[in-house]
């Protein structure tokens, strides 16, 4: 398309970097002191932002930053279903059997939790993606799980992941129990506008094109339009890229930019 053009080796904002590739932004930063405090307090934490914010991004290179030794980390996405549900998948991450009814799963997960914690020495670390989706009977069930000799104790890290939406249900009254336990919390807020430039330029240094490509003009028109929301920027930096090489120019322009937008909407 204009690899070739551009004299890039890949795609700049079509592939997914691994973590110690990441553009550290801001929000990444802040995102990744936030989970390795509640590491520390080991509590219950909130991880919010609109769609493509770079929730599961932080949560991929928060991972990688985890001891293998002392961390165990058990990563669920699956969110739309019964709290029977919730416990295979939370079972099936931690190499257990599958029960056959609600008490003896939430028995036996709460036991591998306790010996993980207790005699194999690592931490658990639970992240829920997506939870936004999640029933009000599976949030209360997860509260629960956290709850160690009578809520003396802490042994489960629990990390719900999803849209700003999940953050306005927790402030319900149905949920204060739960509210009142999270200890860390953040919302993504995408990139800032003068991070955009750097962002750019770290994506296509990766990809082999050391030299500047986007207009400043340009730049401002991919703000705009994504609102540093990193997967949107990316696809609308990927279009406008496609736009420059067709009209065969070496600079990306703001109206190849919404030539890009006008092909769909970031």
């Amino acid at each position: 398309m204009y690899l070739t053009h551009f004299g890039l080796t890949c795609f700049p904002f079509e592939r997914d970097l691994q973590p110690d590739e990441l553009f550290a932004s801001t929000s990444l930063r802040e995102a990744q002191a936030r989970l390795s405090h509640l590491v520390e307090l080991r509590g219950i934490g909130l991880l919010t932002g609109e769609v493509g914010s770079g929730k599961t991004t932080a949560c991929r290179q928060f991972a990688a930053s985890l001891h293998a030794g002392l961390y165990r980390l058990l990563y669920v996405t699956l969110s739309t279903g019964n709290v029977m549900d919730m416990y295979k998948s939370i079972a099936w991450a931690l190499g257990l059997p599958i029960e056959r009814n609600r008490s003896m799963a939430f028995r036996a997960i709460q036991t591998e939790i306790t010996r993980l914690a207790t005699e194999a020495r690592q931490q658990p670390i639970l992240i829920i993606d997506e939870a936004h989706h999640l029933r009000n009977e599976v949030l209360e069930d997860l509260r629960l799980l956290t709850n160690y000799a009578m809520d003396s104790e802490r042994r489960l890290c629990l990390v719900l992941v999803g849209l700003t939406e999940l953050r306005r249900r927790l402030a319900m009254a149905v949920h204060e129990s739960l509210e009142q336990r999270i200890v860390v919390s953040y919302h993504f807020a995408g990139l800032a506008r003068d991070e955009v430039p750097a962002y750019l330029s770290d994506r296509l240094q990766r990809a082999g094109c050391p030299l500047p490509v986007f207009e400043p003009a340009a730049i401002e028109a991919l703000f705009q339009a994504s609102q540093g929301l990193p997967r949107k920027l990316n696809r609308a930096a990927h279009y406008a890229l496609s736009a420059a090489a067709l009209a065969k120019l070496r600079q990306v322009s703001a109206e190849h930019v919404q030539t890009a937008l006008d092909e769909f909407r970031p």
